[in-house]
């Protein structure tokens, strides 16, 4: 008993001589038991804390705030969504919902899944022969953004889904690495620049629209107003699918966009582009005309998802409807 009172006076004297000495005890205790704030004697080199004895206590990292979720999104159609429900409720801009999911069919079937990006970007699945390479190419890439977002070095596979963020105020890339939207990524750019939308999208009086979607008489675009032979330029950056005549539009420009929309470029008077040529946002792509079934010189701009016609509107730089 002697023994245990001598050896806690001695304890006590310990810690009284070490505080009055101003002596620190962090070398006693395990790294990083001691924080730097409790401890104005401990001083910082690079990412080491150095005590006032020379222990090094390794720093303990905590973010402030939650990491980005680097897994595409899966969501379930419900019986009431359309694309425009899904983006404004998740708060997904509309052309990176189609942008993942490239063959969307619409309308939307129940329980089918779509792939949602977690950030602003797009998804990309998987196919098989796929490679960092080809992707990167496919997409005007550098392999280390799809490398470095989805911490994966390949070999990639088949029906994995890769996460591809994209800084949206510069947009996406065609394949050549050049910017597909350099006027205003993410929006639709007016293929003539102030010129009047003189028919709108949907239901119309117009007798010369063919019926569509159970009605009578149905505009699948906008009718913008020009003079015969006016240059027309791309609304969005993308590749040449189609130039052809149709017996309704007459001669026309196809184009798969940078976000996987259809555009659909109308009675023309002549195509200034060939198949499977690249074209920016601006870049023309051809001449006002009045082929096919047009009472006037004009251009029909259709957009599809799918096969089906959807309003293309806002176009930046049009003048208001009529």
């Amino acid at each position: 008993m002697r023994r245990l009172d001598r050896y806690v006076t001695h304890a006590v004297v310990l810690l009284v001589a070490t505080l009055m000495s101003g002596y620190s005890l962090a070398g006693y205790f395990a790294p990083g038991t001691v924080a730097a704030a409790a401890n104005p004697a401990i001083t910082t080199s690079g990412d080491d804390w150095l005590g006032r004895d020379s222990t090094i206590i390794k720093p303990v990292y905590i973010p402030t705030s939650a990491l980005p979720n680097r897994s595409a999104i899966l969501y379930t159609v419900g019986k009431q969504d359309t694309l425009d429900s899904i983006a404004a409720a998740l708060k997904i801009p509309f052309r990176e919902i189609t942008w993942s999911n490239p063959g969307l069919k619409l309308p939307l079937k129940p329980g089918q899944i779509l792939h949602l990006p977690p950030v602003p970007g797009f998804v990309i699945q998987v196919r098989r022969g796929d490679t960092l390479k080809s992707l990167s190419t496919a997409y005007g890439l550098d392999a280390s953004t799809i490398v470095d977002f989805n911490r994966t070095t390949g070999p990639l596979t088949p029906g994995s889904l890769l996460v591809v963020p994209v800084d949206p105020k510069i947009g996406p890339t065609l394949p050549s690495g050049k910017l597909a939207d350099p006027i205003a990524p993410g929006q639709l750019a007016c293929p003539i620049q102030g010129a009047p939308i003189i028919q709108k999208f949907g239901p119309t009086s117009f007798a010369l629209e063919p019926s569509y979607g159970g009605y009578l008489h149905f505009h699948t675009g906008v009718d913008v107003l020009a003079g015969y032979g006016t240059p027309i330029t791309a609304a969005a950056g993308g590749v040449v699918t189609s130039v052809a005549f149709e017996d309704y539009f007459g001669e026309e420009v196809t184009i798969r966009d940078s976000y996987g929309l259809v555009e659909i470029y109308a009675h023309l008077s002549a195509a200034l582009v060939t198949v499977g040529q690249p074209v920016q946002q601006g870049q023309p792509v051809a001449l006002v005309g009045s082929t096919g079934l047009s009472i006037g010189a004009h251009l029909h701009l259709q957009f599809e998802v799918g096969g089906v016609p959807t309003d293309p509107m806002p176009l930046m730089g049009c003048t208001a409807s009529s």
